[in-house]
């Protein structure tokens, strides 16, 4: 199992991951196989979309927002309950086929560690399935 260590800066961001993934996939030689990304943590996600435009980032997350504001009937004392149920919406997980040492993700798509509760030092746990080069 590895490890993508991760800092955020913000209370909610979209943090691509993207080349850190494939540096991951290169460092280990991985070639033919599926790659499955986790989330540790309970106020965070990750999720696949489109990385060429960054306002599509943006527009994820204000609209997020707008549907789960920070600020709303929660029960939860810590102050953070938003945060956990978008980590709920987006979910804690991804899987990435790799082929010939490479990731298959269609032209525009990255791969994003979403924020909800930073700013923090966070981590996602690697686990390979398939052949080494």
């Amino acid at each position: 199992m590895q490890e993508i260590q991760i800092s955020t800066h913000k209370r909610q961001e979209l943090v691509n991951i993207t080349e850190q993934t494939r540096d991951l996939v290169r460092k280990n030689s991985w070639q033919e196989g599926t790659l499955l990304l986790f989330c540790t943590h309970t106020t965070a996600g990750l999720t696949i979309n489109e990385a060429a435009d960054p306002s599509v980032a943006r527009d994820l997350l204000v609209n997020l927002s707008r549907l789960i504001p920070e600020k709303g009937d929660y029960r939860h004392l810590e102050g953070n309950s938003d945060a956990h149920i978008k980590s709920s919406l987006i979910g804690c997980s991804e899987q990435i086929l790799v082929h010939s040492g490479r990731l298959l993700l269609g032209t525009w798509q990255g791969v994003f560690f979403a924020e909800f509760d930073g700013p923090r030092s966070r981590k996602i746990l690697a686990q390979w399935t398939g052949s080494r080069g």
